[in-house]
């Protein structure tokens, strides 16, 4: 492989904001793995946002993109999976697997496709220093003629319309909208584009902790909802404190402790087969490895308001969960999945029909 542009290419990245800024590019936040295309003629390679390679995981894409692509291109985007309409992070996960046969099988049971929003190179030269204004029509012309799996993602420049795809694409997985500055070169690994991304509360139950790494203080909160069966399942975790105040969680949760797990909801946690019959912390993961998953259980008597901004497939947050504060007014059993909002299905054809 000789390109203008080379792997590793560490993706440009995004800063949050809580409003959609004007006279910008406005394209959807996707939901999947972000991807770095390299193509060059016959060869393909998919690099993530850590830099580590993709290809062996979506050998479909691959001969996918060897079919629709420029001969010499490198393209930013996403890969995602979709089912029935809306984007789906778990089967896309469930991708990520050590077994060579597993990975053939996931990609003719699960295929991916791939979300192309930026061009980095075009035959011999670099666009890196291009603005992203220009970018955006040098990509619309070289993939003009694309077809599915490969898609071009949709992109205004008017702010409207970038507030009404912020409201409606929700219902199609995707999680919120991106602002590029027109001007904007490509900026690898600097945070130089603008993020604005759906937050929603709930009141959950607060079961666990795991340490932080640099000694006895938290590291994060386990947190539980109770689902229409009574039962405590585990939905995610809230872990961005100071130190000080992870010093401060210490103390107001140590008359919760628990010296035995064997009384708590979650105490079959460390039981692989359990984890298929229930949401518990520690599950095992592909992404976590050798990472040590140990927990300290409390009793499940205090309730916090979080932030999140969606739920994977109704079950969890997607992401880390924000810490708001300590609710005394609310009761652990009045913490069930019952007060999450549920956004507007919206099909996802209809969003990738739109682009050119």
């Amino acid at each position: 492989m000789d390109l203008p542009v080379m792997p590793p290419v560490k993706p440009m990245l995004a800063k949050s904001a809580p409003t959609i800024p004007p006279g910008m590019q406005y394209e959807a936040k996707w939901d999947g793995f972000r991807a770095i295309v390299f193509r060059d003629g016959e060869e393909v390679e998919l690099g993530s946002r850590t830099g580590k390679p993709l290809t062996r995981y979506f050998p479909e894409l691959v001969e996918a993109l060897k079919e629709r692509l420029p001969e010499r291109c490198v393209l930013d985007g996403e890969i995602v999976i979709a089912r029935e309409g809306r984007l789906d992070f778990d089967a896309l996960t469930e991708r990520i697997h050590p077994a060579a046969s597993r990975v053939r099988t996931l990609a003719e049971r699960t295929p991916a496709s791939f979300v192309a929003f930026d061009l980095l190179a075009l035959d011999d030269e670099s666009l890196l220093d291009v603005p992203q204004s220009d970018r955006r029509a040098l990509l619309e012309r070289a993939l003009a003629a694309v077809t599915a799996p490969v898609h071009v993602a949709p992109a205004t420049t008017d702010a409207d319309v970038a507030r009404h795809w912020f409201e409606q694409y929700e219902g199609a997985g995707l999680d919120g909208v991106i602002a590029k500055p027109l001007g904007l070169p490509y900026l690898q690994d600097q945070r130089a584009m603008v993020k604005v991304k759906h937050e929603r509360t709930a009141d959950v139950v607060v079961a666990g902790y795991r340490l932080h790494k640099s000694g006895p203080v938290v590291g994060s909160l386990l947190l539980g909802l109770y689902d229409d069966r009574g039962g405590l399942q585990h939905v995610g975790v809230s872990a961005a404190f100071p130190m000080k105040r992870r010093a401060e969680l210490i103390e107001e949760l140590a008359p919760l402790r628990m010296d035995d797990v064997s009384a708590h909801p979650w105490a079959a946690w460390g039981d692989e087969a359990a984890h298929a019959s229930a949401r518990l912390p520690g599950g095992p993961s592909r992404w976590t490895g050798g990472k040590d998953l140990s927990w300290v259980p409390v009793r499940p008597e205090r309730v916090a308001e979080v932030a999140y901004d969606h739920m994977e497939n109704g079950a969890r947050f997607r992401h880390t969960a924000r810490f708001r504060r300590w609710r005394p007014d609310r009761t652990p059993e009045s913490c069930t999945y019952a007060q999450l909002e549920e956004p507007v299905r919206y099909d996802l054809d209809e969003i990738l029909g739109q682009a050119p």
